[in-house]
C-alpha cells in the first residue's frame, strides 16, 4: 500500500487555514444507491455531495468540531475534530439493508485514505465548503 501511494498526489490539497475532508466509498456493493454526505446537520443546504460505488468527494471545513453524516437507508454520523492544514479521511462502509443499502462511517489513516481515494472516481460534489 505504501509503495502504491508513495508518489500519489491527492486531487485536492490541504490549505493552511482549513481542514480537508475526503469521504470515500470504495465498495461497489449497492453502487446505484446514493450515499449523501452532510456537514453539521441533516438539512438540505448542508449537503456536501454524494457517492455511489467506488467514488469519493472532498470538502473543506473550518477548524473545530464537526459532525459529518452519511445518508443511505439509515443515517451514519461521525464527529471529527478538524485542525487547520489537516486531511481527514472517512470511509462509507456498505451494509445490507431492508429496502436499500445501509451505511456506516469509519475514520481512516492517511495511508489507507490516500490508497482508497487513488483508486476511486470523483463523486458528485454539491459544495466544496460550508
Amino acid at each position: 500500500m505504501q509503495a502504491e501511494v508513495a508518489n500519489y498526489a491527492l486531487p485536492k490539497a490541504a490549505v493552511a487555514d482549513k481542514a480537508l475532508v475526503y469521504v470515500v466509498r470504495p465498495s461497489n456493493a449497492g453502487m446505484m444507491v446514493r450515499f449523501n454526505v452532510f456537514l453539521d446537520d441533516k438539512e438540505a443546504d448542508s449537503e456536501m455531495g454524494y457517492n455511489r460505488g467506488n467514488q469519493y468527494i472532498y470538502f473543506y471545513v473550518t477548524p473545530g468540531t464537526h459532525v459529518i453524516s452519511s445518508k443511505a437507508e439509515n443515517w451514519a454520523d461521525m464527529t471529527v475534530n478538524a485542525k487547520a492544514g489537516e486531511v481527514i479521511y472517512l470511509k462509507q462502509e456498505v451494509e445490507i439493508g431492508v429496502v436499500m443499502a445501509r451505511n456506516s462511517l469509519k475514520v481512516l489513516s492517511d495511508l489507507e485514505g490516500r490508497y482508497l481515494v487513488k483508486d476511486a472516481a470523483l463523486g458528485t460534489i454539491a459544495k466544496e465548503s460550508k
